[in-house]
């Protein structure tokens, strides 16, 4: 079935987004900054730019660059509608070549599932706050758990607290979220925060923390109980988690800056630690396609070195017997095994322990099993 054509007005809007990236100005943020100029648009018709800016990203090495934009949205719009009909259409060997840039390939593997995953619309997937999944999936609708069978089917009971959003409504302005009963949170995200499982009265630390998606999940898993600390070096990131936890009545953390530097926030030791440390998102490609084209070799090298300097900063806050957790959104060897095999080498004090019940000490989390982001994660223990 031939996809319905975009409006104009459509495709002139998401044309606009186009032209104004920049290395400053990535795509996610010029689309935000269009659509917050442009308040009077209707739900269907932000959704309608959105994917065609992002249908572009990910379509535009099948396109003929030379034409206008407009029409080059057109076509991948076209392209998005029949792979998403029949994605046998478009062949392993050229989305080999065609979907990601060629250095990824000598950084990790490329399955031919991964590859068409990365072509596909993301899942939008929400964290409940424990005990109201139920109620959470009847106000909102629309809400599906993860598919069976999981391909870690011991993390049946963690995720039922997880679901999968298919709706058109502003979830930000649903009551139950203005509540605080569910986040927006990535289902990988979510797996990370069960690879944690804090236990309430324990002390925790996040070392990354962002704008606390992670922290909030383990608060909920540590039921408000002991203390967490969450650092970052953004202030603005701080804040932002403040009034999260305000809304999801999050009261057992601290908050506090943090550079990365060896020079640690707080003196504490902690049973657990998670490290969510910056890296290239590769496995966000399918969320953020622009990002493939934007991103080389050298930001793998640079994070590399930074990721295995976080560990090494982080390591000597844990208790005896304490647990690191390190994450990231990526996949790529550099990123990846090869910082946790280092680490290990380095660092005999600690010991590699598995990830989740009945996995390696190192484990991917890939997009096409989960229909959600690519992260790796290794674990270790402090030896007693």
């Amino acid at each position: 079935m031939p996809a319905r054509m975009p409006s104009s007005a459509t495709l002139n809007r998401a044309a606009h987004v186009l032209r104004r990236i920049t290395p400053e100005l990535p795509a996610d943020a010029a689309l935000r900054q269009e659509l917050a100029a442009n308040r009077r648009l209707s739900p269907g018709e932000r959704r309608a730019v959105a994917h065609a800016v992002f249908a572009w990203c990910r379509w535009r090495q099948w396109l003929n660059l030379s034409e206008a934009l407009q029409p080059q949205i057109a076509a991948a719009l076209d392209w998005q509608a029949r792979f998403d009909a029949h994605p046998a259409t478009v062949k392993p060997e050229a989305l080999a070549l065609r979907a990601v840039p060629a250095w990824l390939a000598g950084e990790m593997a490329l399955p031919p599932e991964f590859l068409r995953q990365l072509q596909r619309p993301p899942a939008l997937w929400l964290r409940t706050r424990t005990g109201q999944t139920a109620a959470v999936a009847r106000a909102l609708g629309d809400c599906t758990p993860p598919a069976a069978p999981l391909p870690l089917p011991a993390l049946a009971a963690p995720l039922a607290t997880a679901l999968r959003y298919t709706g058109t409504q502003d979830l930000y302005r649903a009551a139950p979220f203005q509540s605080g009963l569910f986040e927006i949170q990535d289902l990988a995200s979510q797996l990370v925060g069960h690879a944690c499982a804090p236990q309430p009265g324990e002390t925790w630390w996040d070392a990354c923390a962002g704008e606390g998606g992670k922290t909030l999940h383990l608060a909920d898993q540590m039921k408000n109980k002991g203390l967490l600390w969450a650092s970052d070096r953004s202030l603005r990131r701080l804040e932002a988690l403040k009034k999260r936890t305000a809304r999801a009545q999050v009261f057992n953390y601290r908050a506090a800056a943090w550079d990365g530097s060896a020079r640690l926030p707080t003196k504490t030791k902690f049973d657990g630690i998670l490290l969510d440390a910056p890296c290239s998102g590769i496995g966000t490609w399918q969320r953020n396609p622009h990002a493939r084209w934007t991103t080389g070799p050298q930001d793998v090298r640079e994070l590399a070195a930074t990721q295995r300097a976080l560990l090494d900063h982080v390591a000597p806050a844990l208790k005896p017997g304490g647990r690191l957790l390190y994450a990231v959104c990526t996949l790529t060897r550099s990123e990846t095994t090869d910082i946790a095999a280092a680490f290990t080498a380095a660092h005999p004090e600690l010991e590699p322990i598995p990830v989740f019940p009945s996995t390696e000490a190192t484990h991917f989390l890939w997009p096409h099993e989960w229909n959600a982001n690519g992260m790796f994660l290794a674990a270790w223990r402090r030896k007693s």
